[in-house]
């Protein structure tokens, strides 16, 4: 590689590690630990490529970007964070930084990157359009991860925000596709307008009226497939409408969130097609929790910082405790994972929360009926449900028996952890409430009338149990 790279970072050993590697490549490197000075540098026409931190003892790195690129528009900047969230992404995207690369990276990884932009050096327009700021991060997102699905669908968004396309995220409950799919209005053109927000629940009387609501904005459809036949062809209608009125610039922009196979539901009849393809112009896969297990920790901390600014007692999370986190499948996802956090911040006895009050609320706490699996190794909890054939009681108590004899096997010489007789109810328990419902169509007093439980009771369990409650499900 030829050329100058300015590096900008207030840790010493990263800088030291990156010129050592970059004057070997055959770079001049001039490093520092203040965005002052290379603001200077950028000023005085040095340097051919920018790398720089985010968070700096005397500001942002993404606030000096639009400052070099005035200086500089020809000069390539590179951001290294380790703020590993959608916000640094997007505020990366925004600024027109040459490439956004979260820490800790690969050192082989930084190094094509810069010898990307050192080839390249393309220029960079970005003069300030005049348009609103962009919203500053909001502490209280949980949208963090490191891990590369996670980078990728950062990136991904960031590219999209402002794209007048529909887009679906995908994703399994608790994931967190609501949270992407706000925003995607949030962190775009569109933030001062308005944000609407249709779900099954929602009659399809009132969908003419949501969608006039949205105009300039943003209409955020939940599960679509939930949504009745009736519902879902108002909806291509209004779709239709709008693309073909005479105001187009008022067409609210359409985002919706699905399950992790919208195409099954489109399959299974649930999701007309047409209403498919209106609303998948581009598809944004939440991944799960257990896909990417190294950004549990972090994550953890994250929760409950924020549980923190809602008025929970401010607590720090041991290594002990990180590691039990890790070991813990999460079905419920990052839904899941909060209300553990907020429940170990109430309960934890001192300012650091041990391993063992981590297994404990686990122990406690609404989940499956899986194992507590050893850092190395996941497996799935084996499901506590009967044949898809009806079944006399004495075959169910049968099946019943198999699957916790599997379960205890799993152990080993081990015992399964504290807490088995309500983790194993609650497995049973799930299953149960949502076939009930579904029998009954959502009505929720013949549905508790079925279950020989009250009303209230009925709600409090669907909300614990993180029931996703769609139209055939309502609550009536």
């Amino acid at each position: 590689m030829d050329g100058t790279v300015l590096i900008a970072d207030d840790d010493r050993s990263i800088r030291t590690v990156l010129t050592q590697a970059l004057t070997r490549a055959g770079c001049r490197v001039h490093a520092t630990g203040s965005l002052s000075q290379l603001q200077r540098w950028v000023e005085e026409g040095r340097g051919d490529l920018v790398v720089t931190d985010v968070m700096m003892p005397d500001g942002n790195g993404l606030d000096v970007v639009p400052s070099i690129a005035r200086a500089r528009p020809a000069l390539p900047v590179i951001v290294i964070s380790a703020q590993n969230t959608i916000v640094t992404a997007i505020r990366a995207t925004e600024a027109n930084v040459f490439d956004y690369l979260p820490k800790p990276f690969d050192l082989p990884d930084l190094m094509a990157r810069v010898r990307a932009g050192l080839a390249r050096r393309p220029v960079r327009g970005a003069e300030d359009d005049g348009g609103s700021p962009l919203p500053a991060a909001d502490p209280t997102m949980p949208l963090v991860g490191h891990a590369p699905a996670m980078q990728a669908l950062f990136r991904t968004v960031a590219r999209v925000v402002n794209a007048d396309l529909p887009i679906m995220v995908t994703g399994e409950p608790g994931s967190g596709r609501t949270t992407v799919a706000r925003a995607l209005h949030d962190f775009s053109d569109r933030r001062d307008g308005p944000l609407v927000v249709v779900s099954p629940a929602d009659p399809a009387e009132g969908l003419p009226a949501a969608f006039a609501r949205a105009a300039g904005g943003t209409l955020l459809i939940e599960g679509p497939a939930g949504m009745d036949q009736a519902a879902q062809a108002r909806l291509v209608g209004l779709i239709e409408a709008a693309e073909n009125g005479p105001d187009t610039s008022r067409v609210p922009r359409l985002v919706a969130t699905a399950g992790p196979d919208p195409m099954a539901d489109v399959a299974s009849g649930r999701l007309r097609q047409d209403l498919h393809y209106r609303l998948a112009g581009v598809v944004l896969p939440v991944p799960s929790l257990r896909a990417r297990v190294d950004d549990i920790p972090p994550l953890a901390r994250h929760l409950l910082a924020r549980a923190a600014t809602l008025g929970l007692p401010r607590r720090e999370l041991s290594d002990e405790g990180a590691a039990v986190l890790r070991s813990w499948p999460f079905p419920g996802n990052v839904r899941e994972l909060d209300n553990l956090v907020r429940r170990v911040a109430l309960v934890a006895a001192g300012s650091e929360i041990t391993g063992d009050e981590v297994r404990q609320a686990l122990a406690s706490g609404p989940s499956v009926a899986g194992v507590e699996p050893s850092s190395t190794t996941r497996p799935q909890a084996p499901a506590l449900t009967p044949g898809p054939a009806p079944a006399p009681a004495e075959r169910l108590g049968q099946s019943i028996e198999t699957h916790l004899q599997r379960y205890f096997d799993l152990h080993g010489d081990d015992l399964p952890p504290p807490g088995l007789y309500d983790r194993i109810l609650r497995e049973v328990e799930r299953p149960l409430i949502e076939i009930a419902l579904d029998a009954t169509g959502g009505n929720q007093l013949r549905c508790a009338e079925l279950l020989g439980i009250n009303r209230n009771t009925l709600r409090k369990k669907v909300n614990d149990l993180n029931i996703e409650v769609t139209r055939r499900r309502r609550l009536m």
